[in-house]
Formats: C-alpha cells, sequence, structure tokens
C-alpha cells in the first residue's frame, strides 16, 4: 500500500493532492479495471454519475484509446422527474455532452424521467439493470453523504428494486446550486428517479470520486461516523473492490 493509502473497514482510501492529480489517478485505476473485466466476460456493463465533481476523471478515461468502449453497456444512475434531455442540467444529456458522446458503446442506456409515464421508465430501467448486472460504476459522494440520490433520512440500505422515485433532500438541491447547474434553489427540480443502494452493493468494483472542499464533511463522516443510512456513503465501507479517491481539500477534516 502506498504512503497516501489506507483502508477503512474494506474499502481503500487514496488521498492526493489535488482534483487533476486525483482524476488521472482514478481513470488510469479504472482503465485497468475495464480491461481486466472485458478480458474475463467479453462484454460488462458500466455505470457513471453526473457531476461536475467527475469531470476531470471522465476526461482523463476517455483519452486512453485501448479501452474497447464497443464492450461496454454504458448507464447512469439518476435524472430528474420532469426534465426534458435538451436542457443542460438534464443528467443524461450532461455525460452525453461530457463523455457519452466520445465512446462507442454496446448500448447506451439513458433514464428518461421527462415522460409522463416516468415512474414506469424507472421499474423498467431497474429490470434492464438486474438483467445486465452492474461490473463498475464511477460515482460520487453528495455533500450530504449521498450516492446517486439516495438522501438521508430516506436512503435505505435494503429495497428490492434498483431504483426509486425520490423526493430531494434541501442539501441535494441546494448542491446543485453550488455546483453551477441551477442558478437558484427554486429553479431545481423536487424530484428524481433514482438507482437504489442494492445497485451499488451488487457491482463488482466500484470508484468513488470525491474531490473538493465542499464535499470535506461528507468524506470525513463516511470514513470516521458508524455504518448509517443517515450517511449513505458509510456503506461502501462494507465492501471489498472499492477505492475512494480524495484530495487534500475533500481530506482536510478525517482526523488521521
Amino acid at each position: 500500500m502506498e504512503k497516501n493509502s489506507f483502508i477503512v473497514d474494506q474499502m481503500e482510501v487514496r488521498v492526493f493532492k489535488d482534483a487533476e492529480e486525483l482524476g488521472n489517478a482514478a481513470a488510469a485505476a479504472i482503465r485497468v479495471d475495464l480491461l481486466r473485466l472485458i478480458e474475463k466476460k467479453g462484454e460488462i456493463s458500466v455505470m457513471f454519475a453526473a457531476a461536475p465533481s467527475q469531470d476531470t476523471t471522465l476526461n482523463a478515461l476517455k483519452e486512453y484509446k485501448d479501452i474497447p468502449w464497443e464492450k461496454v453497456n454504458a448507464f447512469h444512475m439518476d435524472e430528474y422527474v420532469g426534465i426534458s434531455s435538451e436542457v443542460p442540467q438534464s443528467f443524461r444529456n450532461y455525460l452525453t455532452r461530457n463523455f457519452f458522446s466520445s465512446c462507442n458503446f454496446k448500448s447506451l442506456n439513458l433514464l428518461d424521467a421527462g415522460q409522463k409515464n416516468y415512474k414506469k421508465v424507472a421499474e423498467e430501467y431497474s429490470d434492464t439493470l438486474k438483467e445486465h448486472g452492474i461490473d463498475l460504476i464511477v460515482l460520487g459522494i453528495g455533500e450530504n453523504g449521498h450516492i446517486a440520490f439516495n438522501d438521508p433520512p430516506e436512503a435505505r440500505f435494503n429495497e428490492e428494486r434498483w431504483t426509486k422515485i425520490v423526493k430531494l433532500s434541501l442539501a441535494s438541491r441546494n448542491q446543485q446550486v453550488h455546483d453551477g447547474c441551477f442558478l437558484k434553489l427554486t429553479d431545481v427540480p423536487e424530484y428524481a428517479v433514482t438507482v437504489t443502494i442494492p445497485a451499488f452493493l451488487a457491482a463488482t468494483k466500484l470508484h468513488c470520486v470525491v474531490p473538493g472542499v465542499l464535499k470535506a464533511e461528507a468524506v470525513r463522516r463516511t470514513l470516521e461516523e458508524p455504518i448509517s443510512e443517515n450517511c449513505p456513503a458509510s456503506v461502501l465501507r462494507t465492501r471489498r473492490g472499492v477505492t475512494l479517491y480524495i484530495d487534500s481539500e475533500s481530506a482536510s477534516k478525517i482526523s488521521r
């Protein structure tokens, strides 16, 4: 284990100087896992988070020319209810513009919660995820400790379905303003479809990318508080195959 790495329960934590160094290291490790999984299985399924915190990693990842994306089924993990894919705040729009359009995936599975029958769409997305299985996830952690839109106190470690409709917490909606995705709180939708926590726990590999000072308290809670639905990301400590990437800013509140 390198000097800037340590283990918390079963999760590996790697600490870097800044977001750029973090993103490049995460992308390099994701590439290795992608190639290994594809060599082993021939075809895999990968889920991606949509957020500015993921940009450095995804930008570095798409520069690798030896990743056979044509053997990857791509998914994403959440979407606002009632929002069109044409607006920039749409997560499927965001990922398509910033990453998906650069990769020739075997299949691209977009969660269209803009439709009137979004509840049926969510159920079908859950079924598709379970049919494919999830081999690797690239995710982040929210300011309130959420993963995807599994916000405390409504997040559940045990759910039957792999997607659900959620009412977004005030902290989650404010984060969208902090990230520059919306100008003001009232612009942020109140409801979303999210992939649930059991889907994350079913994945073989998880690469959790969390740079920036706004995530420092969430990182501290994830690493140092008891594993609890009050900080959903803490459940990542229960799984082997999870790596958390943090920088000097997001690591600033942890005790070690």
